[in-house]
């Protein structure tokens, strides 16, 4: 991409991420980096695409800032709602699409498979690295939409990987609402619409309305499908821990763990967080998640919706439960896992359809 573009791109975003206290300083940093080796590629769909997942993302966070501080808890003991991202929910997002657009640079500016510096629908391997660049941002955009914009939804949430869709507080791992895939659809879109505008299509290729549509739609209902799997994936992968007090799923500081006891990693199971005490600071609540860490308390397995707190329970009894899923991996590494499916997939799918091999550019 030409500096002339690229550079006053990069300087916009870090100064609205530092300005905006989107991200935090070491998250600024990668998220420059991240910026940097899209606009490596001698195309300009790269950056753009990072550029229309950042804005849209923000936005999305900010309409539903408020609501989610009343629906949920933070992992510290206070209202819901998220601070600055770090720098591992840049890469969880982007790292993906990063290497992709290196190796699409590295081909291109090597000539490899005698491609051409557009793109011909399959008919030079190079495509296929195209084809993952817009797959990981259409998922990776329609699964913030769907999770940030989602929570908005009037009707409660039901857990995709419950046979009976059971009802799960908002913000569980794997709680979908009609609200949320809309949002996520929508997401998916407006990386589509950029691709078909941005997309340097070779000759006729793409030149109709026709191609244009079947790529707007390929894309948006990819990227949703995206926003599924990464529903699924939380559903069966994280632990979705809640506020026994208030019924209120508690989400762990920049999409990490909620602390639990190591033996409670299965449904049914968890340890809970010291109770702390009433008007205790940041830095004490915080003290009680760790002591909480080493606590040998068992939480039971909430079933049908939670409550809260039941009548009789006592002061000195456990605080947190586990709502659903396994305590395998949290948020960041869920949305890497699921942009990865999700590129790879969509690239193996255009391989096969287009009768191509990735491997042919590097030989």
């Amino acid at each position: 991409m030409k500096p002339y573009i690229s550079i006053p791109i990069i300087v916009a975003l870090v100064h609205r991420a530092y300005s905006r206290k989107g991200l935090t300083p070491f998250g600024i940093v990668v998220a420059a980096l991240t910026a940097i080796a899209h606009s490596l590629d001698p195309w300009s769909l790269p950056l753009f695409l990072l550029l229309i997942f950042y804005l849209g993302a923000t936005k999305a966070t900010r309409v539903k800032h408020d609501i989610k501080e009343q629906l949920t808890l933070s992992a510290t003991g206070s209202a819901g709602g998220e601070g600055p991202r770090s720098h591992i929910q840049v890469l969880a997002n982007s790292i993906v699409a990063s290497v992709l657009a290196l190796a699409h640079a590295w081909v291109l500016r090597n000539n490899k498979d005698g491609a051409p510096g557009c793109f011909s629908s399959g008919r030079h391997a190079p495509d296929l690295l195209v084809v993952g660049i817009i797959a990981n941002y259409a998922a990776v955009t329609a699964d913030t939409f769907s999770s940030e914009l989602g929570i908005l939804s009037k009707s409660k949430p039901r857990l995709i990987i419950s046979p009976t869709l059971r009802v799960v507080p908002p913000g569980t791992n794997g709680g979908v609402t009609g609200t949320g895939i809309l949002a996520g659809a929508f997401g998916a879109f407006t990386i589509a619409l950029t691709s078909a505008i941005l997309l340097p299509f070779c000759g006729s290729f793409g030149s109709t309305v026709k191609d244009r549509l079947v790529l707007i739609v390929a894309t948006t209902a990819w990227g949703t499908l995206g926003s599924i799997v990464d529903s699924v994936l939380g559903g069966l992968l994280q632990a979705s821990v809640v506020d026994k007090r208030s019924g209120k799923i508690v989400e762990g500081t920049n999409g990490q763990k909620v602390l639990i006891h190591p033996s409670s990693t299965k449904p049914g199971s968890a340890a809970e967080t010291l109770r702390p005490a009433a008007g205790a600071t940041g830095a004490q609540l915080r003290n009680a998640e760790t002591a909480a860490n080493t606590a040998a308390l068992k939480g039971t397995r909430v079933t049908g919706t939670s409550a809260g707190t039941e009548k009789g329970e006592e002061e000195q009894h456990e605080s947190r439960r586990v709502e659903s899923g396994h305590d395998i991996l949290d948020n960041n590494a869920v949305n890497l896992l699921m942009a990865v499916i999700m590129s790879v997939s969509a690239m193996g799918v255009a391989s096969y359809a287009w009768d191509l091999s990735i491997w042919d550019m590097f030989a």
